[in-house]
């Protein structure tokens, strides 16, 4: 089992924190870390790989990448902490709320969900509250 954070910018992140709610949401979705790198960077490199693999000219907050399938997870999230700064002002969460609501969405989608559609969105969110609940009261 590997998961691997990686932090290229000069913002402390609880890296503990961190894994242990990746680890989580693996966990209650029924899938493992095999391989998986987690990248927390600034606009700058998230909107390099947003243009390069998505042709998407911008930055965005965060962007995942699963390499294969199976309960065994090979795959690598990026999250953007200039964004994650930016939307917490905006939607008046703290910054550290914001980082963990963005990790479990990117852990979310390392383990199949999408958000496409308004449906996926929401069903998506509605996960984000269930773990972010969970962590916050100690239960998990």
């Amino acid at each position: 089992m590997s998961l691997q954070i990686a932090n290229t910018t000069r913002r402390l992140i609880d890296e503990v924190r961190i894994e242990h709610a990746i680890l989580e949401v693996f966990r209650h979705e029924g899938f493992k870390a095999f391989a998986v790198e987690a990248v927390y960077c600034g606009n700058r490199m998230i909107r390099r790989i947003n243009r390069d693999f998505l042709q998407h000219d911008y930055a965005t907050d965060t962007i995942t990448f699963r390499y294969n399938e199976g309960p065994e997870i090979e795959g690598e999230f990026y999250i953007s902490l200039d964004v994650i700064d930016e939307n917490a002002r905006r939607f008046g969460a703290s910054f550290d709320d914001e980082l963990m609501r963005v990790t479990i969405h990117s852990a979310l989608h390392l383990v199949g969900y999408d958000d496409g559609s308004d449906d996926e969105r929401m069903a998506m969110t509605r996960k984000e509250d269930h773990y972010l609940g969970m962590l916050k009261n100690g239960e998990a």
